[in-house]
């Protein structure tokens, strides 16, 4: 499956932004989803995750509250809401889909297919 992220862009703290990532090559429906992110000198983060469904979401602790991960398996899409950014929020912005068997759904490790990420950067 491939992967394109999109929406990334230059916000003023306090704002918003959706983040689209977009699936070709398979449905996305077999996947469970999630975005990750990756400051500059940082190691690759967890954001959020959904289920395959739909039905469940989980949340970093940076994230809760602010964000929000949905999708629609019909458009093979997953989207992140981002509300309320923070200039800690500044990344590039990856979404990724997990191997389906084994490993932590916060684990960028446990994931295979991933987009090519989207800057987001939020202003002080």
């Amino acid at each position: 499956v491939q992967l394109q992220a999109s929406g990334g862009g230059l916000v003023p703290a306090g704002g918003s932004l959706r983040l689209f990532c977009a699936a070709s090559g398979r449905t996305i429906s077999n996947y469970v989803v999630g975005w990750f992110r990756q400051a500059p000198g940082k190691e690759r983060e967890f954001v959020a995750y959904v289920s395959r469904n739909g039905g469940s979401t989980y949340y970093a602790d940076s994230a809760k509250g602010r964000f929000t991960i949905s999708r629609d398996n019909a458009k093979n899409t997953v989207d992140l809401q981002m509300n309320a950014l923070k200039p800690e929020d500044t990344a590039v912005y990856f979404c990724a889909t997990h191997r389906g068997y084994g490993g932590s759904y916060t684990d960028p490790a446990a994931y295979t297919y991933w987009g090519q990420g989207t800057q987001v950067t939020v202003s002080s």
